[in-house]
């Protein structure tokens, strides 16, 4: 299994401008909130448990248990984030059938446009799950990552990134030009 570092960078490989890196950063949470709002129907208790279960738990509980086993304290962090996307999908997905659907499948369709605007007009270059789907799974913790580094988080991670892939960019054909 790869590392949190080998992970990010090969995703982060796919991510330099920093223009696409922002579609991301509004694109990636909407179709993770999309996914808890779609899977939390139906939902099923447990017994006489308080609890219920549903494919959004389900999913959210694998994702996180394989980002605590490539970073703890980031997965802890994805885990509160997947917290907080399943109990939002769940209050969406208790609502009418129209409202649960129009939310989970706008949010979805929504964020997948900022996702391929972000690749096609900035970095101009196909997404990372093209060529290996776990950038998929690889994304959310992505995002995290890149808004902690921008508080300083783990500079050591940032650099080890960087030193494979490259600092970030505004446009590179710019770049390119002024060397």
């Amino acid at each position: 299994m790869r590392t949190l570092t080998q992970q990010l960078t090969q995703y982060a490989a796919y991510h330099r401008d920093r223009r696409n890196i922002a579609t991301h950063f509004i694109g990636i949470p909407m179709i993770v909130l999309a996914l808890a709002v779609l899977l939390s129907r139906p939902a099923f208790s447990l017994g006489a448990l308080p609890l219920t279960v549903s494919l959004a738990w389900v999913l959210f509980a694998a994702a996180t248990v394989y980002y605590l086993v490539l970073d703890v304290p980031l997965g802890v962090m994805m885990a509160v984030v997947s917290v907080v996307c399943v109990a939002c999908g769940q209050w969406l997905a208790a609502q009418t059938t129209l409202t649960w659907l129009a939310s989970g499948i706008g949010l979805f369709v929504v964020g997948w446009v900022f996702q391929f605007i972000g690749h096609v007009a900035y970095e101009h270059r196909k997404p990372a799950f093209v060529d290996d789907v776990i950038g998929l799974l690889i994304g959310p913790p992505f995002v995290l990552a890149e808004a902690l580094f921008g508080f300083g988080w783990r500079p050591a991670l940032r650099e080890a990134i960087e030193a494979q892939v490259g600092a970030t960019r505004i446009n590179a054909d710019r770049a390119a030009a002024h060397r």
